[in-house]
């Protein structure tokens, strides 16, 4: 294991923390929440080690992550961004509509963005991503940018490693009951 750096989070991803993060809410006993595997269809095998040396994937993934927490049912992605503009050809229409219809069923939707050359998380409410989406459809920008974002859902990593998320989203619920 190597030593804590707490410039970025070097070497780990932000699926690793996520998913740390998913652990220590299950063992409080605040959520439940799995990640979604990708569906792939392997093509070459190494018999001897049971390993798949090759690959492809089945069909699109809807999204990194479901789960509940206190009832209610939630599905999250997680992304990464190096720069100060973050280009929505990284969410893909399938995924906007999968959480689209999430939300019509009660569920809350959202996604984690990891500003990796800033150290800093945010929290995406789905209805702030349709306001981006929307605009790109539209012929807009086709990005968003950092400073275009909402300051209160800015996070910042628990104990160097926990994302915060479930914070968030109560400022998100509360938000949601003042409409």
């Amino acid at each position: 294991m190597g030593t804590w750096n707490s410039r970025g989070l070097r070497g780990s991803t932000l699926e690793e923390m996520v998913n740390r993060t998913n652990e220590w809410y299950l063992e409080k006993g605040l959520a439940l929440i799995q990640k979604i595997p990708t569906p792939i269809t392997p093509v070459k095998m190494d018999q001897e080690h049971r390993h798949i040396t090759l690959a492809y994937f089945d069909k699109r993934s809807t999204i990194d992550y479901i789960g509940a927490v206190q009832g209610l049912p939630i599905c999250f992605d997680a992304k990464e961004c190096v720069a100060e503009t973050f280009p929505l050809q990284n969410i893909h229409q399938h995924q906007v509509k999968f959480m689209e219809e999430f939300e019509r069923q009660g569920g809350i939707a959202f996604i984690l963005i990891y500003y990796s050359s800033k150290n800093i998380l945010y929290y995406m409410r789905f209805a702030e991503l349709q306001v981006f989406w929307n605009r790109s459809k539209e012929g807009g920008r086709k990005s968003f940018r950092f400073d275009e974002l909402d300051s209160r859902f800015f996070m910042e990593f628990l104990r160097g490693c926990y994302v915060p998320y479930l914070d968030a989203m109560n400022l998100d619920l509360e938000i949601r009951d003042e409409s």
